[in-house]
């Protein structure tokens, strides 16, 4: 139905903003900037220097680029990772301890933990298969590699169903923290990951990130006719992916050129996925530019009009209207906004998308 909403969530209490780093920040690159936006937003809603929020983007985008590394080189062993903004370093987990000076090694801080990430995601897939059963109060699920669980979320006394769900799908109850949560997840519709644009005329939605003769938003905008922001005739959906997923692709006509920027100027030059724990910043057509960090991954959010699985939750803030809005860490695009309340935001991954889409990201 195409209304206007605020998302509500299913909030993984797991979005722990912790300490921000306040010491002395590494020495600033003579890079330019990303963009005229992007640090003061980190300043303001991180709590960081200038020189701190330019620092912190450098040593994110070093442990994305080691949390890949090593999930290859640790195999079976790997038990997710999370960058620890207190130290600047990525943490790993391990259920080998043998393999524990190999983390450290690389420079990231190890961890001993009791799941590999192939079992927490297995767990999830479970979860994800059985979804039909699951009891309405339980709101979501998902990996929280902080924890070294899956945690459920449920409505507030109701943890009960939690365990008879479990039961039903054979879920190892220990890989499992149950988390009650009073927000029930809701879809946002109005959106803008760059520029405002317009299906059949009427609902209004956000570009998410410029593709190869289209762009990515989020899936429950579509389908149909797409103007732009400026009433233009645009192009139509392609393909519009939800529930299940949440991404769609809008193919443009010649009246447009995708470009591999956000419409604040922050360019686009990758699809590298943040860790856990990493700095985020979004644009959206209500609240604008706004910060905040990357929490637990492989989400499955239930909202009422349908189940979306593999979403990644945030503590960005974000309102109605800002569906769809472009989620981005330093230079590397991370999703497509999917909806949220004041306390969190989800985003379903670009990866996924570019790779179901057949589309590669326009770069800038």
């Amino acid at each position: 139905m195409k209304i206007t909403k605020l998302l509500g969530v299913a909030a993984t209490a797991a979005l722990a903003t912790g300490a921000l780093v306040t010491g002395t920040p590494a020495a600033a690159t003579s890079e330019t900037p990303l963009n005229a936006e992007m640090i003061p937003a980190l300043q303001r809603d991180l709590g960081l220097t200038a020189d701190q929020a330019l620092a912190r983007i450098q040593s994110e985008t070093a442990a994305g680029t080691l949390e890949q590394s090593l999930a290859s080189a640790l195999a079976g062993s790997f038990g997710g990772a999370s960058y620890n903004e207190a130290t600047g370093k990525l943490r790993v987990g391990v259920t080998d301890a043998a393999k524990l000076g190999q983390v450290l090694a690389s420079g990231a801080e190890a961890e001993l933990v009791r799941f590999s990430a192939a079992e927490l995601d297995s767990t999830v897939d479970k979860l994800n298969a059985g979804e039909r059963a699951a009891d309405g109060a339980i709101t979501g699920w998902g990996v929280d590699t902080k924890t070294n669980r899956v945690t459920v979320n449920v409505l507030p006394g109701k943890s009960g169903v939690v365990d008879s769900y479990l039961e039903k799908v054979k879920v190892d109850k220990s890989a499992v923290a149950v988390v009650e949560t009073t927000s029930v997840p809701t879809l946002k519709y109005d959106v803008r990951g760059g520029d405002a644009y317009y299906i059949n005329s009427s609902s209004r939605c956000s570009i998410g990130f410029s593709v190869n003769g289209g762009f990515l938003t989020a899936g429950h905008c579509g389908p149909g006719t797409v103007t732009g922001y400026n009433r233009v005739a645009m192009g139509s959906f392609a393909r519009a992916s939800f529930p299940g997923n949440d991404y769609g692709h809008v193919r443009v006509n010649s009246n447009w050129v995708p470009r591999g920027v956000i419409n604040n100027g922050t360019r686009v030059s990758g699809s590298t996925e943040a860790a856990t724990g990493a700095s985020v910043c979004k644009s959206g057509s209500t609240t604008g530019w706004t910060c905040g960090t990357v929490g637990a991954k492989n989400q499955t959010v239930r909202y009422a009009e349908g189940t979306v699985y593999g979403m990644t939750a945030t503590n960005v803030r974000s309102q109605a209207g800002d569906s769809g809005g472009s989620f981005i860490a330093g230079n590397q695009a991370q999703g497509m906004l999917s909806g949220g309340n004041s306390s969190v935001t989800y985003f379903f991954p670009v990866r996924p998308a570019l790779s179901a889409t057949g589309t590669s990201l326009v770069l800038g």
